[in-house]
Parts: C-alpha cells; sequence; structure tokens
C-alpha cells in the first residue's frame, strides 16, 4: 500500500533558493501568521532568541543607502544600494541571544534562531512564495546595524528576500545525498 502524499516531504524536497523575486511579497497578517507557525521550531528553553526586522517598499532604498555607506568602494556602493531592491520584502534576521543563560548555551540559541528561519523558508515555501538568506560583511556594518536599530550583543545574520518566484530559469536539480558519507549507524560492528 502507498503511503499518502505527505505536504511537509513534498514542501522539503522542492523548495530552492529563490535568486530572482519579484512582487507581491506576503503581506502583513500573511507573514505574522507564518512567523507564529516558524516560532514553533526546536528552541531549548523556549527563548526564542531572535527577532525580526521587515524592510519593504522606500525602507529598501534607506537599507541600500547603508549597505553603500558601509561599501569600501564607489563601484562597491553602487552594487551594495542596488542589492535590497532584488525582493519586495526583506526580513532582517536578528539573533538576540540570552548570555550566561544556566541551561542553554550560545551554540543551541543560534541553532534555534536558524531553525525558525528554516522552518519559516519552508511555510513560505509552501505557501507558494520565493525566497532566499543572503549575507555578507555588511551584516556587520555600524551604519546598517544602526539603521536596523541594532542592541549590543545583537547579531545580523543577514536577510530572507521574500516574494514571488520569478518564472524566468528553473531550479538546478539536487542530487540524491550519498547517506553512507553522513550516517554512521551504531549497531555493535565496530568493535
Amino acid at each position: 500500500m502507498t503511503p499518502p502524499p505527505n505536504p511537509v516531504l513534498a514542501a522539503v524536497l522542492s523548495r530552492r533558493s529563490a535568486a530572482r523575486l519579484a512582487e507581491p511579497a506576503p503581506g502583513r497578517d500573511d507573514l505574522e501568521r507564518l512567523v507564529q507557525a516558524a516560532a514553533t521550531a526546536p528552541d531549548h528553553g523556549r527563548l526564542r532568541p531572535w527577532r525580526l526586522v521587515p524592510v519593504s517598499g522606500d525602507e529598501r532604498v534607506r537599507l541600500g543607502d547603508a549597505l553603500g555607506e558601509a561599501a569600501s568602494s564607489p563601484e562597491q556602493a553602487r552594487r551594495a544600494t542596488a542589492k535590497p531592491l532584488r525582493a519586495p520584502l526583506l526580513l532582517s534576521i536578528v539573533h538576540c541571544p540570552v548570555p550566561g543563560h544556566p541551561k542553554v548555551p550560545g551554540w543551541e540559541q543560534l541553532a534555534a534562531t536558524t531553525g525558525m528561519v528554516t522552518t519559516l523558508s519552508l511555510l513560505l515555501h509552501g505557501h507558494g512564495w520565493g525566497s532566499i538568506w543572503r549575507t555578507g560583511a555588511a551584516v556587520q556594518a555600524p551604519q546598517v546595524r544602526k539603521y536596523l536599530g541594532l542592541a549590543d550583543g545583537e547579531q545580523l545574520l543577514g536577510w530572507l528576500y521574500i516574494g514571488t518566484r520569478s518564472t524566468f530559469g528553473a531550479a538546478a536539480e539536487r542530487l540524491p545525498l550519498d547517506t553512507t558519507t553522513k550516517i554512521t549507524w551504531l549497531d555493535g560492528a565496530h568493535g
């Protein structure tokens, strides 16, 4: 008997980063609903050591200005100012660790933040939106941190660019994983 189709497995297997994104992007209500669901990702201590800063509309130009100010040459500044215009919505991913937590070390808090973003990207895909997680040296730039209102101790992990996937170009097919190189079974055969 063939098991019924699993929409979660289908979303995981079909999701690809989308470099070309256009209007529309999810609205505020849709985004808040998806973030609420993404917040169920594994999170020891339920610290939710993250926050999100959406950047859309004209705010993308202002983020581009901050990125341009942080660039090291006029040519890099020109390219940097255009980057936020690649998608209608950029979700700034801010990691907000709880230092010295007695039970949840820093690496586990970072894992919780990245788990939430991964879950959110799958949820976006499952609802028909495209996304790509972009980073770069600008995540540490004082101009960018100031524009986004980051506090001391917060870490910008980049942006989830979100919008409607362009029909231009097909997503590359993924090669199957050779699980023998990534799974070590402890079956008593190792002496």
